[in-house]
């Protein structure tokens, strides 16, 4: 995540604990949402040491609630062995259930996926932002990385003939 970004929200009141990078390169973001995430203590004290990883992660909805699958939350590293949680299992995300419904909804019709984008503190409470998403193609991803490399290449030279002074 970029400096600038990491300083926006953290100035939100947000504390970024992992971001899903490949999630945004694999799958094209329709619409994304911020949900609670129900936790145990120990999975709360490792997350603000950030022993998160969101690379493998994903939600489902199963009996009318989401869940969130392949999440690894490492063990706190002052547990001592005992009364610690499992890396890897179910974590119940708490959303409405209007939503939870027009989710499932456009999921089963649109094939779409479900995938946490991010995992961050806001308030104290821990929250999960995450997104309904299209696949991308090989192409497509190819296609994106040229669009940004293409955006990236036309700021850096704005920014060079404005320090400059060269731009009329």
């Amino acid at each position: 995540m970029a400096k600038t970004q990491k300083k926006l929200a953290l100035s939100a009141g947000h504390q970024v604990v992992a971001s899903n990078r490949v999630a945004r390169r694999d799958y094209e973001i329709l619409e994304s949402l911020e949900c609670g995430i129900e936790l145990r203590g120990s999975e709360v004290k490792s997350l603000r040491e950030s022993q998160v990883q969101l690379a493998d992660a994903y939600a489902r909805v199963e009996r009318s609630e989401m869940w969130l699958h392949g999440l690894h939350i490492g063990a706190y590293s002052h547990s001592g062995g005992f009364d610690s949680h499992l890396p890897i299992r179910p974590r119940k995300l708490l959303m409405h259930r209007a939503q939870i419904d027009d989710w499932r909804a456009r999921t089963d019709q649109e094939h779409l996926a479900l995938v946490p984008l991010s995992i961050y503190f806001k308030d104290g409470k821990a929250k999960v932002e995450l997104a309904l998403a299209r696949g991308r193609k090989a192409y497509d991803k190819r296609q994106a990385i040229a669009k940004r490399d293409a955006e990236f290449e036309a700021r850096r030279s704005d920014a060079r003939h404005t320090k400059y002074g060269t731009r009329a």
